[in-house]
């Protein structure tokens, strides 16, 4: 269901969704495209993320940019000659859902000047998210669910006026590649996080459950990642101001509900896009074919 047809209840008004990083991962596609503008299918990976948002009853969403990105304001502005000349031309649908997404949210633009990582990216929306909790959802971690996956951190943040933070369970041998959190299960999916560590070296991990790109901070925050030095890879790391509020106030995770795609990663990006397809009537016949047929004839 798209969610502009879905009415919700309003948990959090504000959220924050960096997109300033160069997507090197992806070049050459990203050399002039953002790659929170790259597609699954046919609609950018940042516009599901925008309606993720929406759906959970955000009324502000704050996109930290950077140089070479005005191409994501452009897409949630109104295209006046497009709709105009596909409107001349009777495709009056078309226009309609172009004109849906203008309409969609209030997007609040913040350039990130320099790439000095996660936390910083946040801490650049300060002055817009102001003195109220807010969530943060990464323009590369897509997850697929009706309930939208940053309300239900939302509601659990109402529930217990603590950070939340989205975990998942990952296999041991891939632990290094996340942040890590680890502590008691409090039951019905929460955990109450005792220690939580960014990229842990092979075999350290203190677990398994890995925290991926769904948060709802207290404002509380701000102040802790202006004083955070750097960390891993020479960046502010959002994981370790986490850290830190979680000695100061405590910090809740929850495994969430939903299917996760990391379309930060070419072949988590090759699902997602797959995934989604197979959702869609037009192309879900065509493409089973196909995949069948590639099963067929592939060689392990």
């Amino acid at each position: 269901m798209s969610s502009t047809d879905t009415k919700a209840t309003k948990l959090i008004r504000k959220c924050v969704i960096p997109a300033a990083g160069l997507g090197t991962r992806f070049l050459p596609a990203t050399k002039a495209v953002p790659k929170e503008m790259l597609p699954i299918v046919d609609t950018p990976t940042l516009q599901y993320i925008v309606e993720e948002a929406v759906k959970a009853g955000m009324e502000d969403v704050v996109v930290i940019n950077g140089r070479g990105k005005g191409s994501i304001e452009d897409h949630f502005d109104i295209a006046f000659e497009l709709e105009t000349t596909m409107r001349a031309r009777g495709k009056t649908a078309e226009a309609d859902r172009m004109r849906a997404i203008a309409n969609l949210v209030r997007i609040i633009s913040v350039r990130q000047k320099e790439p000095l990582g996660l936390g910083h990216a946040v801490l650049c929306a300060k002055s817009v998210i102001g003195d109220e909790p807010f969530g943060v959802l990464l323009g590369d971690d897509m997850i697929d669910s009706e309930d939208p996956g940053i309300g239900q951190l939302a509601r659990i943040y109402q529930q217990h006026q603590k950070a939340v933070i989205a975990l998942m369970e990952v296999p041991e041998s891939e632990t290094h590649m996340y942040g890590i959190a680890a502590g008691k299960d409090l039951g019905n999916g929460v955990i109450q996080i005792d220690h939580v560590v960014e990229k842990p070296k092979k075999g350290t991990a203190p677990s398994n459950l890995a925290v991926i790109g769904r948060y709802v901070l207290p404002p509380s925050i701000f102040p802790i990642l202006e004083k955070q030095t750097t960390g891993v890879g020479g960046e502010i790391q959002l994981t370790d101001g986490l850290a830190t509020l979680q000695k100061t106030e405590g910090l809740l995770g929850y495994k969430f509900q939903g299917q996760r795609y990391d379309a930060g990663d070419k072949v988590g990006y090759l699902k997602a896009n797959i995934a989604y397809a197979l959702k869609r009537p037009d192309l879900r016949g065509g493409l089973l074919e196909y995949l069948r047929e590639v099963v067929k004839t592939e060689k392990p």
